[in-house]
Formats: C-alpha cells, structure tokens, sequence
C-alpha cells in the first residue's frame, strides 16, 4: 500500500486567468464543503486524489462540493437523469463573456446587477447563473422548454435567500424557438449565452457516448452518460447546427435589445455554417473564443448588431 500522500494535480494553464479551478480539485476543502463527497474520492495510480468520473452520483457530489465551496450555493441538486455539467468549463465560458463587456467598458470588469444575461437552455442545474450571479453580481434570466428543469432551478434557489431577486425563470413553450417568446418588447440583455445540443438525434448521442466510454476503457452501455442530460439537453432537430442558425436568425430580430449574443460551440464541423448565418443575417462584429479543458477544445461565438457608437451609448445609458 502506498503511504505517501496523495499529489496535488497540476494546475490548469489553459484555464481563463480568473478561474478559480485552475488549480484543479483540492478535495480536503471539497469534503469540508460537502462531506458527502467523501464517499467517492480515492487515490489513482499517479497518487492524486480524485474521484471515479465514469459514476453519475460521484460527479453529481463533486459539482455539490464546487458550488458551495467557490460560489456559496446551498443544496444545490438536480432531478436524476439531468444533465450534469462540469463547473470549471462552465466557469469559464462566464469569464470569457465577461471580458466582452470589460472591453465596452475601457477595459474595466463590470460588475453588479446593472448587467442583465439571458441564459437560453439554462437547464435543471442552473450552473450558469448560479456562478455569474457569485462572481459578478449580474442578474440572470433563465429559459427552458422542460418544466421540470425550471422546477429544479427554482428549488435551488429557494434554498439560497440572496439570489431570489437575482435569478428569474421563464419556460419557452415555443420548442422550436430560441429568442422569441424568451425575449419580451421591453427587455434588455447585456448578454445572452447558450449550451446548445450536441447532436442531431438519440441514435448519434448514443454513439458518440459509445465511442466516449471506449477511450476510456470503461464498459458501459451507451445510453449511460456520467454527466447525465435530457433529450432536448443532448439533442435536437438539425443538431447543433440547426440550432445555432435558428439562434442567429432569431437574433436579429432583437438586434438592439442586446448588447452581445455568444453561444457555445462544441464541434469545429459547426463554425462554418455559424459564421455564414451571421453574415446573412449581417452581425456587424463576430468573436471567436477559443476554450481547451484536458483534451477537449471547444469555443464560443459572440456577435453584436450594435456599432461602436452604439455600444458606447448602451454603456452610457444602462451602467452609469
């Protein structure tokens, strides 16, 4: 038996600069946090420990853990079978929007709940508003077409009494809408994000989750993925590409009651026909931000009807 203590995992460089999980998982302060995790951590044969990623209920607990511990979140939890993303991804894709705004503002981080983000697809986990709310103060809106994942987002937050006026929900009951019904004539958004669907049907999802498993030597049936996810969190019609073009076209309709649209973008196969739809539809600026977690690359795009002028003014009306 090994009695050395357990390595410290090296730190995430590609990380953004102002994530807090760059340093990997310090699972002592995790387990303060959440002593339930407890129950899943080990040593692996590089004698880090960790946990076993291919177990639902283990990632389940570490994301418990991450959330109270970096962002103060109370009992935080999500229906079974819904999807369970991993929190230093998905603290990243908030820094990176927030260097959009930094860069309206004179390179200055802008804080406070002067700043409003639309979350489109927020899911049961609620993950998105829940750390932009404890990093930045923004206010978030979140949208689902799943009633039930807007219960659970909604349970989470009424266990955390300071964000009941920061975070409000609304259920998209247009399925195939992505801006319209979510956006009402008198809102404004600073911001909008999104974690489209990967895939373009259950059979291509149970694919890809096959061939996932096989990289990592573990036997599973392909239907059981460890970070969970709903038909409509997984797949969609036209896939992620569909997708993408019905949230670029939908965005122009709202072209001046948001500042800056971004959204995920998981396969590279996808950024052509992104940037295509926003010409047609003639974004005046467009982003690409590129994102590395392990060995996954993934990016996002960010677009803005608004020139240079107009930003200026939308700083100086909204956020004086």
């Amino acid at each position: 038996m090994n009695t050395n203590q357990p390595q410290k995992p090296a730190e995430k460089e590609n990380m953004h600069p102002r994530n807090s999980h760059r340093g990997g998982y310090d699972f002592k302060l995790l387990c303060k946090a959440d002593p339930e995790l407890k129950n899943f951590v080990g040593v692996n044969k590089h004698d880090v420990e960790t946990i076993d990623f291919s177990d639902p209920q283990a990632v389940k607990e570490l994301n418990k853990a991450l959330l109270k511990h970096y962002y103060g979140v109370d009992g935080w939890d999500i229906p079974e079978g819904y999807l369970c993303p991993p929190i230093p991804g998905r603290a990243d894709y908030v820094h990176y929007i927030a260097d959009l705004l930094k860069e309206v503002n004179g390179s200055k981080i802008q804080n406070g709940n002067k700043i409003n983000v639309l979350d489109i697809g927020m899911g049961a986990n609620c993950v998105y508003p829940l750390i932009g709310n404890a990093v930045y103060k923004w206010q978030f809106t979140g949208t689902d077409i799943d009633p039930v994942a807007i219960r659970s987002a909604k349970d989470i937050i009424g266990l955390n009494k300071g964000l009941q006026n920061q975070i409000s929900f609304r259920l998209q009951t247009g399925k195939d809408n992505v801006f319209v019904g979510a956006i009402k004539p008198d809102d404004r958004f600073d911001l909008t994000m999104c974690n489209p669907p990967f895939h373009g049907s259950f059979k291509e999802a149970q694919d890809v989750t096959a061939t996932k498993w096989k990289k990592l030597g573990v036997m599973k049936k392909p239907t059981l993925l460890n970070f969970g996810g709903q038909k409509n969190e997984l797949w969609c019609n036209g896939g992620e590409v569909g997708f993408i073009r019905r949230m670029v076209a939908e965005s122009a309709q709202f072209a001046k009651q948001c500042l800056w649209f971004t959204t995920l973008v998981s396969k590279k196969d996808t950024l052509p026909a992104a940037y295509n739809a926003l010409k047609w539809n003639k974004a005046l600026d467009v982003k690409t931000i590129n994102m590395a977690h392990g060995q996954k690359t993934t990016r996002i795009i960010a677009w803005t009807f608004l020139t240079p002028e107009e930003q200026t003014n939308w700083k100086n009306k909204y956020w004086k």
